[in-house]
This record gives structure tokens, C-alpha cells and sequence, in this order.
């Protein structure tokens, strides 16, 4: 609805057709004072004051309405030379200005600036993040605490630590320390943040993740050597895969799944 008259009415006509607020009046010492603000988060958008023009620095006396409005700092120094807006009165100069109700300003304007005063004090909305891509991680495992041999000898899914930012459908490559010193399986993590307490000597866990095994690798497929060609100087915790090193794994041929 377009604002059609600069006045308070107009002015209080257009937030009701617009945004469905009316005026409230809060105070009992200056009964025409009124703010409009958002039912949300109870932020003032615009606070309509009668005040002697003399105050305003205005010639002739008598009483005139103006309305203030929130406006973005570089915008309310270039409106503030314009006939009928002046510095904010009562609120912050920097962020406000004080607009005539007089019936001189142009309703087309006072309309823009009030719907930039109710965009600049509305709840501020988040952008929601675009979904993360997989990953591929490569992580270390000891053969001298763990023989992930013997368990993938029982299936072809095991429960790892997890301490990084794995996802459901990230990739997973493990790598075998000495005296292995290469990776030595592919994985998928099928499931992840499972709640797992366990403490020894060697390790602590409170959630652990699911890996599918995919594929096999010889040991001197992806040596330390390969690792090192590839921009991977050590593997002492999760960690993710250099291009280079991603690149290169997709040329490996295939490797059967039999254990």
C-alpha cells in the first residue's frame, strides 16, 4: 500500500496496511508521543513526537509532529541536507533521523525510509549454510594397540574413535603406522556420532563412528614414500587428503573385497 499523505495519520495508516502494527502510546506525561514497534523481538521502528518547533531549531512557533527512524549511518548523512529531515532527536543522531509530519515531505520517500527503519530493526534472519560436500580423511591406527585385521577378518564394518568432523558418506582412509607405514584401507563411514565411553592406558572415547570397508590396498600401493610424494609429510591424527594424493588414489586400480 502506497503511503499517501506525510502526516502522523498517514504515516500510522501505512504501518497497519504494511506490517499490521499499531501505534502504542507509553507514556502518561506525553500522551501524543507513539512508538511502532516489531511484535517479535519489541524493537522501536519509528517513535512519532509532537515537539515545539523551536526545538528543532525551526522557525515560527507552535507545535509540529515528526516521526524518527533508524537509517543506515552513510544514508542519514547524505538525507540529513534534505528539506524536511533533520538530525535524530531522541535517539542516536548517528543511526536516526527525525523526519517532518508536517505534510512538506514527500509520502513516496517517508514510505522507503520507513521501511528501512522496520527492515534495520527486525530480527536479523541467518542465511542457512549450503550442506557440506564429503570429505576424505586420512587417519593413523597403531598395529601395536589395535589389529584392525583381525576385526574386518569378522565383517566388514568396525567402530573407530571419532574426533573429527566426519560425516555420514565421508570417505576414510586408513593409515597403518610402523613397522606397516602405508595405508591400507578404504572406508565409507556409515554412521557417526555414536556415543561410546572407553578409557585405557592408549586411548580415550565418548563417540565413535561406523566404517563400511570399501577397498584394500598392497602396502607399497600407498607407502609413506607415496604419502610423501603426495604432499603428506605424517599422519599423527585425522586429517584430510592433499588434491594430489586424492588425484592419484583415483587411478589405483580396483582391489577385490576378499579378506
Amino acid at each position: 500500500m502506497a503511503l499517501t499523505e506525510s502526516t502522523r495519520r498517514g504515516l500510522f495508516t501505512h504501518a497497519a496496511a504494511c506490517y499490521h502494527d499499531q501505534p502504542e502510546y507509553l507514556w502518561a506525561t506525553a500522551p501524543n508521543y507513539a512508538v511502532l514497534r516489531h511484535p517479535e523481538n519489541r524493537k522501536w521502528y519509528a517513535l512519532v513526537m509532537d515537539l515545539p518547533r523551536e526545538k528543532l531549531g525551526l522557525p515560527g512557533g507552535g507545535i509540529t509532529d515528526v516521526v524518527e527512524l533508524k537509517c543506515d549511518p552513510a544514508m542519514a548523512g547524505s538525507l540529513r541536507g534534505r528539506p524536511g529531515i533533520l538530525p535524530g532527536y531522541h535517539m542516536n543522531r548517528e543511526n536516526w533521523i527525525t523526519v517532518l509530519l508536517d505534510g512538506s515531505f514527500d509520502p513516496g520517500q517517508l514510505a522507503f525510509l520507513l521501511d528501512i527503519s522496520h527492515s534495520l530493526t527486525g530480527l536479523r534472519r541467518q542465511k542457512a549454510k549450503a550442506p557440506r560436500l564429503n570429505r576424505d580423511w586420512l587417519i593413523p591406527a597403531n598395529p601395536a594397540y589395535y589389529d584392525i585385521e583381525q576385526d574386518f577378518a569378522k565383517g566388514d564394518t568396525i567402530h573407530w574413535k571419532q574426533t573429527s568432523n566426519v560425516l555420514q558418506g565421508d570417505r576414510v582412509y586408513i593409515y597403518m603406522a610402523a613397522p606397516v607405514a602405508a595405508v591400507l584401507y578404504e572406508c565409507t563411514a556409515t554412521k557417526v556420532d555414536i556415543p561410546y565411553e572407553f578409557a585405557n592406558a592408549h586411548v580415550r572415547m565418548h563417540k565413535v563412528m561406523e566404517l563400511k570397508l570399501v577397498r584394500r590396498f598392497p602396502p607399497q600401493q600407498l607407502s609413506r614414500a607415496v604419502l610423501q610424494a603426495h604432499g603428506i609429510r605424517a599422519v599423527r591424527g585425522p586429517r584430510g587428503l592433499t588434491n594430489s594424493l586424492r588425484h592419484y588414489i583415483e587411478t589405483l586400480p580396483g582391489q577385490t573385497m576378499e579378506k
